[in-house]
């Protein structure tokens, strides 16, 4: 069984990281979303809520695709987290260069730390490429609709948190 790892903070997931799950799907036999704790990024939703969210939003994703779609929060290395999963495979969405440029870097490093599993670089869509949870984040807290870039569900949480502020 090829077994897949997408991982990322998903603060909220955006049709930028659907899309790359969707296409990463075809290319695995189950696919694993690892879900980043990353107290450094200070995340807008809890780890339970944007681990809720992914799930509801993989329902229908694993049901179009016929792949297995679970989510895994993990707070250690990637590379241990690829392990943990039996990975063999880490799938990584790029939007732009300057996303080429930080990624080059990472697979140096796990490359280094375990040569037995390779990562695959999935272009994003031309029209999801300027989509980043930061900016979706900000668009929703300054009152911009979002509804291009999120789900219904996820559209809806953003607006829930940032009720009051505008």
């Amino acid at each position: 069984m090829r077994i897949g790892l997408y991982p990322g903070t998903f603060d909220p997931i955006t049709m930028g990281h659907i899309d790359i799950i969707r296409r990463a799907a075809v290319l695995v036999d189950r696919l694993v979303l690892g879900v980043a704790i990353n107290r450094d990024k200070n995340p807008l939703f809890t780890l339970e809520e944007r681990v809720a969210m992914i799930e509801a939003e993989c329902v229908s994703l694993s049901e179009q695709t016929g792949i297995e779609i679970v989510v895994h929060p993990f707070e250690n290395l990637l590379i241990d987290c690829a392990r943990d999963v039996g990975a063999q495979v880490i799938v990584r969405g790029l939007r732009a260069v300057t996303d080429f440029e930080y990624e080059f870097q990472m697979v140096g490093m796990n490359r280094a730390l375990d040569d037995s599993i390779e990562t695959v670089f999935l272009m994003a869509e031309a029209r999801h490429q300027a989509i980043a949870s930061k900016l979706v984040k900000e668009i929703a807290r300054l009152g911009g609709d979002v509804s291009k870039f999120v789900t219904a569900p996820v559209r809806r949480a953003l607006l829930e948190r940032y009720e009051g502020e505008n």
